[in-house]
């Protein structure tokens, strides 16, 4: 059986690049889980790369056919923004491992769904100062940025990836990122070694 290895942290925190670098890393050959959002499209995002840009109604079809996974409601200053995982045919653990992004919540509710065995959380931390430096340097970035949304966020993660969370997501081990590279390096060894244990 095949594994998912699930990259987790709070905004700004670098999960993204992580994450990209783990998905082109070709030795690894991890295949891309792409979760849904209803949330907009940011600058520089693709639909199905990053996410599934979708809407309520799609959200409404998965649930009635019993392939909703998980899904999370953010009562956002723009609205109700949800992100769902949803079993449309991605994943086949008989054959592949993957690569999945996502939230504590989201983490939940795939070990839920699919059994403790087969996940495998990386969960990526950052000192809270220089991830709201990284964070504000990001927003300004937009065409139109939403300080208020990334204030909001910052202090939901605060919440949502409390040592309390954590402790009873069973997470363990946390890899700082600091240094991107030292950090890409330590995620690409535990990954081979939960894929050659297997």
């Amino acid at each position: 059986m095949g594994k998912i290895f699930y990259i987790m942290g709070k905004s700004a925190s670098g999960k993204d690049k992580i994450y990209s670098r783990l998905a082109g890393n070709k030795e690894l050959n991890l295949k891309k889980l792409v979760l849904y959002t209803t949330r907009p499209i940011r600058d520089g995002e693709k639909d199905g790369v990053q996410y599934y840009f979708t809407d309520d109604s799609r959200l409404e079809e998965f649930k009635k056919s019993g392939k909703l996974i998980e899904a999370r409601a953010y009562h956002t200053v723009h609205g109700i923004w949800t992100y769902f995982t949803a079993d449309d045919g991605q994943i086949d653990l008989q054959k592949y491992d993957y690569l999945v992004i996502g939230t504590l919540e989201s983490y939940y509710g795939m070990r839920e769904y699919f059994g403790e065995e087969q996940l495998v959380p990386i969960y990526i931390e950052v000192e809270d100062g220089m991830r709201l430096e990284r964070a504000l340097c990001r927003e300004r970035q937009q065409k139109e940025p939403k300080y208020a949304e990334m204030c909001r966020r910052f202090l939901a993660d605060a919440e949502d990836f409390s040592e309390e969370n954590l402790k009873r997501a069973g997470i363990v081990r946390r890899f700082e990122n600091l240094e991107m590279e030292k950090c890409l390096s330590e995620i690409t060894e535990l990954i081979r070694e939960e894929m050659t244990s297997l």
